[in-house]
């Protein structure tokens, strides 16, 4: 589980950080001594939203998703400690009280280990939720550079989607079980792809990863990168309505998934425990809610 490069939200590579999830020497408990300037810093992520404290923001307006029903996913990476997915150029988001447009990077996901424990890193009202799914988007201004955005208290945008169990959900996360998917259904791959081995994906859109989620409706506070070197860049959105997908699916992320091969220990509860809120505020979009059916999905997924 250790490894000597750093793994951030936007897959920032920072040399000789060593750190992991559950050895008891590199785990989320050490990463302060590992990466000190920041992890334990004033306002790291994830925290735990209270909703009933979150203050009103008429400031929090809907969001402008570009190109999110295209074809966006370009590439699906095993890196060892999660799996993330590369985006297609020309995908980005503003409006949302943000300052200005973010270029969407790429997409990873956080989970427990099975429907039974939950792995969300975010919490609301304490309820951990089984997976949570991240969109990393980085200011326009700095043209995918990363380290530029890092360095910048508001240069990346992370939208964050609580997923939960819904016996009657669209299996749409079958998208990142089988990588090669065209138009059927091809032969599950993620278990036979090695730690940093990636595998092209076609044909799948953001929108078909977020089906029945409300974007006008969120959780809005600064924090940090969830893993180190922690830095307190993150203009982060927690949406209020949730992904739901079968039992099914969440189990297959802690069943499928390996730290390197399928010789090696699988991944399972890749979540930075909650975060003392010391210097952060949460805000809230609009609380007029209203019921959001799933949306009907773009291309056939098919059935696990």
């Amino acid at each position: 589980l250790r490894e000597a490069v750093g793994f951030s939200i936007p897959c920032i590579l920072f040399p000789l950080l060593a750190w992991c999830y559950h050895e008891p020497s590199c785990n989320d408990s050490t990463w302060p001594t590992i990466a000190t300037k920041f992890c334990n810093g004033s306002r790291q992520s994830p925290i735990n939203i209270i909703s009933a404290s979150a203050q009103l923001d008429t400031n929090l307006t809907a969001f402008t998703l570009n190109n999110f029903n295209g074809n966006s996913l370009k590439s699906i990476t095993n890196t060892g400690k999660t799996v993330k997915v590369t985006l297609n150029s020309g995908i980005s988001i503003s409006g949302g009280g943000l300052s200005g447009a973010y270029d969407s990077l790429q997409f990873h996901l956080h989970w427990g280990n099975g429907s039974s424990v939950p792995g969300s890193e975010h919490t609301v009202n304490g309820k951990r939720y089984p997976m949570e799914l991240h969109i990393v988007n980085s200011k326009a201004i700095y043209a995918g550079n990363t380290t530029l955005a890092v360095s910048d208290s508001t240069g990346l945008a992370a939208l964050g989607f609580l997923i939960e169990v819904r016996k009657d959900a669209f299996q749409f996360f079958v998208t990142l079980i089988y990588l090669n998917y065209v138009s059927h259904l091809m032969a599950p791959l993620i278990p036979f792809l090695p730690s940093g081995d990636s595998s092209e994906v076609s044909q799948i859109s953001l929108t078909d990863l977020i089906p029945g989620v409300d974007t006008t409706r969120y959780y809005r506070y600064l924090g940090s990168l969830t893993t180190p070197s922690c830095n307190e860049a993150v203009v982060w959105t927690v949406f209020k309505d949730t992904v739901k997908v079968s039992k099914d699916v969440i189990d297959k992320f802690s069943k499928m998934i390996y730290v390197t091969n399928s010789t090696s220990p699988l991944i399972v509860n890749n979540f930075r425990n909650l975060q003392p809120a010391l210097s952060v505020t949460t805000s809230s979009s609009s609380k007029t809610c209203y019921s959001v059916g799933l949306m009907a999905l773009t291309v056939l997924l098919g059935r696990l």
